[in-house]
């Protein structure tokens, strides 16, 4: 069963509100009210009333473009209720049928309820999480929320917008300057030998073929995912994307003083060894109860690090120009990912089970 922003709002707050048969929601005046106590918020936006259907596609946009959230209109700044009269709630239901389907690219659905509040009426606008990224508003603009205001997006997030709605992928994305030749021959015969159970001696069209199956190619230029998995160990690319690796002295990063620093670069399995070794080297061993002329046990599990590296570098955002960063401290390893939490997705809601597919 889904719910609406302000469904999931209520029910995550309030111990009050209640179902029926599963599918309708009802609240009362009073929770709604504990809503507007808390103000505005990245899930909340309060309107005291909207003259400007352009206005009224934007704030929908960035909600959509987002996590999703609620309009509140008969509300001021500092949630003190205003109220709409019938027709000011008539005039206003018929703007938001207008924006959702004239205003808003690709069209949205959002859902209203009138509430009643010491004899006032407002209306909450829920504005679900768009799945088909980006929405623009007003045939030029794509807004996202920022906090409790929203701001246009820039170029590199319309692509993680696009990227979030499974529209673009960026390991397929082909790198201009490339060919087959900047892939690594050993490491593209092991591969296509892998593939087809018999060794590879030379590279033919046939191969060649697979290679754009695969979408390791792409019209003849190498994929990001082909440069990643299977490029030449010096490949300029991989200056973006290596892993600064510092071991420090303490718990505390804001020191000076540092026992070992590394650079990373090469493909990803490049990264995975060399990443791994770097953190193996700084690591005690310990006797764990061993006989004392054993080798010792690493004092983090290996398989926790291994599982660490791999989800960094698999899982990061190769639309964000920074790089995965460790830092090994006296008392923890930090293994830092750029990119965000897919979706409606919460360091909370991981705790708790919840996990969301990205294939």
């Amino acid at each position: 069963m889904e719910f609406s922003p302000l469904e999931f709002y209520l029910c995550y707050n309030s111990s009050d509100v209640f179902y029926n048969k599963g599918v309708e929601i009802f609240f009362s005046a009073e929770k709604l009210e504990e809503v507007l106590s808390t103000g505005e918020s990245s899930f909340v936006q309060f309107k005291e009333k909207i003259n400007s259907i352009n206005a009224l596609a934007s704030e929908i946009c960035a909600f959509a473009n987002t996590k999703g959230g609620i309009i509140i209109v008969g509300v001021n700044d500092t949630g003190n209720v205003i109220g709409l009269t019938p027709l000011g709630i008539s005039q206003l239901n018929q703007m938001i049928s207008n924006c959702c389907s004239q205003k808003i690219y690709p069209a949205l659905s959002a859902e209203t309820e009138n509430v009643k509040i010491d004899d006032k009426i407002v209306v909450a606008i829920s504005v679900p999480l768009g799945p088909n990224k980006f929405y623009m508003a007003n045939e030029r603009d794509v807004w996202v929320k920022v906090g409790a205001d929203k701001r246009r997006a820039g170029k590199e997030e319309m692509r993680r917008l696009l990227q979030e709605s499974f529209n673009i992928f960026a390991d397929e994305q082909p790198i201009q300057g490339t060919d087959i030749n900047d892939l690594d021959p050993w490491l593209l015969k092991s591969f296509l030998g892998k593939k087809t159970d018999h060794e590879k001696k030379e590279i033919t069209s046939e191969d060649e073929k697979s290679l754009e199956n695969m979408k390791i190619l792409k019209d003849g230029l190498c994929t990001l995912a082909g440069l990643l998995l299977l490029g030449k160990r010096r490949y300029p690319l991989f200056s973006q994307y290596q892993i600064p690796a510092v071991s420090w002295y303490g718990n505390d990063p804001g020191i000076k003083d540092y026992r070992e620093s590394e650079d990373i670069k090469g493909n990803v399995l490049i990264l995975y060894e060399e990443s791994l070794a770097f953190i193996r080297r700084q690591l005690r061993k310990l006797q764990m109860g061993q006989h004392v002329n054993s080798l010792g046990v690493l004092e983090i599990p290996s398989i926790a690090l291994e599982e660490a590296l791999i989800n960094a570098i698999v899982h990061r955002n190769y639309y964000i120009q920074s790089n995965i960063r460790i830092f090994v401290f006296d008392n923890r390893v930090e293994i830092i990912n750029p990119g965000t939490l897919p979706n409606t997705l919460t360091v909370e809601s991981i705790k708790s089970g919840v996990h969301i597919s990205m294939i």
